[in-house]
């Protein structure tokens, strides 16, 4: 937004209407902080009209409203202000900063309506699981167990949303015996009661305990029904679920989003976009979950075609490609090779938590891209994790920054206290042996703490060729067959090693070796996907 006036011309209508002019809920986040600059500057923060005006254009789960309101003057916030952003980040990437708001505003002495706590209580547990660190994960079950004491002392379990919403969140801490405890005080069950339980027992492991408390639901309604297809699609049970699914009664969007979910859930990509397909046959209005399965579908198949078409559609109801299906779609794009379209969705985005940085790096990794991979890790905002090492060490090994990868793979280690993984592993190992450092890569094998993998020997083995090295390919050797029986390729590799090095008597002492021992031999194989 570029003022045609200078600003101290600006009225207070004349602020409003420029606010209006705003398309609502779309507009670029610059020109919205710079109205709020402006505000500020003329004193017009203080005015209850203009906070409701400025967040209006905004997304609600948005970095930018969630920071306004922690600004906001005490005098005008309100609940009709905070609690929509509490219940939009509670489904969020980041559903802690339900929490933060909620934190603060409690700090100001501000009200919170009783509609806010099952917001705030999925928060906590979405928060939980979300969570990669021990310690963030046990302040999310002390925060949960406060808001529990907090609606207990305002009397809040009356409610049956927030006692659903209490044994929902125990369940997802592995907290059974909480669960059933707070389950077992309702005075009034319904089906969503029931399948809470159902749940916990479900997070806590104990099958029979969830089929048991599911045949003992009173009621079979939908909600019963879309349950159960749900368990049976976490047990990875997909003919069962598909079976419960066929029978159902009736349907609705859960009903075909627990389905399609399942499939993805267990590879099963070009079953659920099969599902897909029906689900709009039948008239059924997809949903946020539907669009971010589908996509998830997509991106596994390579099936660019779909994932334009669900674009389009989203473009055409005027949905904000941000959070869950903005990360959705960069990595449908990414994954189809298609990295302009995902920079043009990333560039949109208002919330760019670190799985959409890590589907934007890691795509434009593997598809070669490795400056601007880099480039764009230099710019990242928000702390990495394990995945974001992956794609820039990835980087690193494609354009032979093999210098920046050691590098990398140090601050991985002692600045984010990231402790590597055997893919981490391996793509040092990839490294060094695709630029000649095989005796490196050998020692780094034998001193990592985590077991080796025969893929990683197998990369020295290669590299060994290449480069001439026979005594380490010998060590090397021995050391993948103490993890695995002889293989035809290894063999192969290994007399390769001494035919370059014109050793001729080693060749016929291995091909004598072999044909006195069983070497296993892999036929080749390949596979398509025809729609």
């Amino acid at each position: 937004m570029q003022p045609s006036t200078p600003p101290d011309s600006y009225t207070p209508a004349a602020v409003l209407r420029l606010l209006r002019r705003l398309s609502r809920r779309s507009a670029a986040a610059a020109a919205v902080h710079q109205l709020h600059a402006l505000l500020a500057k003329l004193g017009l923060l203080l005015d209850p009209v203009f906070l409701p005006a400025l967040l209006s254009r905004l997304p609600v789960a948005s970095p930018s409203s969630l920071s306004l309101l922690l600004a906001a003057p005490p005098s005008v916030l309100s609940p009709s202000l905070f609690c929509p952003v509490i219940a939009a980040f509670s489904s969020s990437p980041v559903p802690s900063c339900s929490l933060v708001l909620f934190n603060h505003v409690s700090r100001l002495s501000l009200p919170t309506p009783l509609p806010a706590f099952p917001a705030l209580l999925k928060s906590c547990a979405r928060a939980f699981k979300l969570s990669f660190r021990a310690g963030a994960g046990a302040a999310f079950v002390a925060k949960g167990t406060e808001l529990h004491c907090r609606v207990l002392k305002l009397g809040c379990l009356q409610d049956r949303y927030v006692h659903n919403a209490v044994v929902s969140m125990y369940g997802k801490f592995g907290r059974l015996d909480d669960a059933r405890r707070v389950f077992d005080e309702m005075l009034v069950k319904n089906a969503v009661s029931w399948n809470a339980l159902v749940g916990a027992h479900g997070a806590a492991g104990d099958w029979q305990g969830a089929e048991r408390v599911s045949h003992s639901m009173p009621a079979r309604n939908i909600s019963w029904w879309n349950s159960e297809i749900m368990r049976k699609a976490r047990l990875g049970d997909m003919a069962e679920a598909e079976r419960i699914f066929k029978e159902m009664p009736e349907r609705d969007t859960v009903s075909w989003n627990s389905l399609i979910g399942g499939y993805v859930k267990v590879g099963m990509h070009d079953r659920a976009l099969d599902v897909f397909q029906e689900m709009q046959e039948n008239g059924i209005e997809p949903t946020e979950l539907t669009i971010v399965s589908t996509l998830g579908a997509c991106a596994e198949m390579v099936d660019i075609e779909i994932g334009r078409r669900i674009h389009k559609y989203i473009e055409s109801k005027g949905i904000t490609a941000d959070g869950y299906i903005g990360n959705a779609l960069v990595d449908m794009y990414a994954k189809c090779g298609k990295l302009e379209l995902a920079r043009q969705v990333f560039d949109s985005m208002f919330i760019r938590d670190v799985t959409c940085w890590n589907a934007m790096i890691v795509g434009l990794s593997v598809h070669g891209h490795s400056h601007d991979a880099l480039e764009l890790f230099y710019s990242m905002k928000i702390e990495p994790d394990h995945v974001t090492f992956m794609g820039v060490l990835t980087a690193c090994s494609y354009s032979g920054l093999l210098n920046e990868g050691r590098a990398y793979f140090k601050r991985m280690i002692e600045d984010y206290r990231i402790a590597p993984n055997v893919k981490h592993y391996g793509c040092m190992i990839d490294m060094l042996c695709r630029y000649g450092k095989a005796h490196e890569a050998y020692q780094m094998i034998k001193d990592m703490p985590v077991k080796a993998s025969p893929v990683l020997w197998k990369m020295v083995l290669a590299a060994c060729r290449v480069h001439g090295h026979i005594n380490l390919a010998n060590k090397a050797l021995d050391e993948l067959h103490q993890l695995m029986p002889a293989d035809h390729d290894d063999v192969i590799t290994m007399s390769n090693v001494y035919a370059e090095a014109k050793r001729w008597d080693d060749v016929e002492h291995l091909r004598t070796k072999v044909i006195g021992h069983s070497v296993s031999m892999h036929a080749a194989r390949s596979h398509v996907y025809a729609r």
